[in-house]
């Protein structure tokens, strides 16, 4: 059976058509600048995938929707998103006017999540945690096959737990959350920091000299030819991200932790360092059952897949 998914993002929406856990059609549109646009547009991005596609409404087990912010899955009002000026907007109420089918929504990490643990790294698994390292740190959880929202799905931001009280401020207007230290914003700070106490780091030339230039590669690639400082920029960051995953394993103990964003690309480099940190370092990790960490594996394609996911 078919399903649509719809990523929501502060730069463009996309819409997916999708069979079997796989994309068999999208399309994307700039996002607007106000929820009635955007909508109006969501709305020509579905009709215009049934049409090139010879489908009608009814050939189509659902419609859902991943957004950034805080969302309601209940009600399906996304509450409150800055990035896209959207304030408790009643999507999926407006979507049934249009369609007639089954339209649920959710938080854009946790449809990654779902879309992940249904259809990607983490199908083989009855649990998993999903931790997204881009400009912040999204995250899901999905226990016994189901995605944990917590109380009104205004839960599972596990980005913001703190793990160094009184540390870096973070977005949220706290300190020390690991967001503030394993996001990739978080990565290039540090960076920079180890680049200026250290100019002769071949982290200088790699990225021609201009510090600005610095991005999540950046120390891994210099670390990985040996260059001293980069290491140590690498040691860090691992530390601090796997400290927050042996947090989260010792409350959940999922079967596998999944990485994804831009900093995940790194791949196995990435997992085995933090299986190796967390074999030494996690309290009861050598008698308790082992939490797996691998990549995500569905790509940009997570959030729309994810979406179809919630009504399938």
């Amino acid at each position: 059976m078919y399903a649509i998914g719809i990523d929501i993002g502060g730069m463009s929406i996309k819409a997916g058509l999708v069979k079997d856990g796989k994309m068999v059609d999208c399309n994307r549109k700039t996002t607007a600048p106000t929820s009635d646009l955007a909508i109006e547009g969501i709305v020509e991005q579905i009709n215009e995938l049934l049409v090139k596609n010879s489908l009608s409404i009814k050939d189509i087990r659902g419609i859902g929707l991943g957004a950034p912010g805080l969302v309601s899955s209940e009600s399906g009002v996304v509450e409150y998103c800055p990035n896209i000026n959207w304030n408790k907007v009643p999507v999926v109420d407006i979507l049934r006017k249009k369609f007639d089918t089954e339209i649920k929504l959710s938080n854009d990490a946790n449809v990654a999540a779902l879309g992940e643990a249904r259809f990607g790294a983490g199908a083989k698994f009855n649990s998993s945690i999903m931790l997204t390292l881009g400009t912040g740190v999204g995250s899901g959880i999905i226990i016994d096959g189901k995605l944990f929202e917590g109380g009104e799905s205004k839960g599972s931001e596990l980005g913001h737990m703190v793990i160094k009280v009184g540390g870096e401020k973070c977005g949220c207007g706290r300190r020390g959350c690991l967001e503030s230290y394993a996001s990739a914003t978080a990565l290039i700070r540090i960076t920079k920091n180890a680049m200026s106490e250290d100019e002769k780091s071949a982290m200088w030339q790699f990225v021609g000299g201009d510090i600005d230039k610095v991005d999540g590669r950046t120390a891994f690639e210099c670390a990985k030819s040996g260059d001293g400082t980069a290491n140590k920029v690498v040691d860090e960051y691992v530390s601090y991200l796997a400290e927050g995953i042996m947090n989260l394993a010792n409350i959940f103990r999922p079967e596998t932790f999944i990485l994804g964003g831009g900093v995940s690309a790194q791949g196995k480099y990435l997992t085995d360092k933090l299986k190796a940190y967390c074999e030494k370092y996690e309290y009861g990790y050598k008698y308790a059952p082992k939490s797996d960490i691998v990549t995500a594996t569905l790509g940009n394609d997570a959030g729309i897949i994810g979406a179809a996911a919630l009504v399938l």
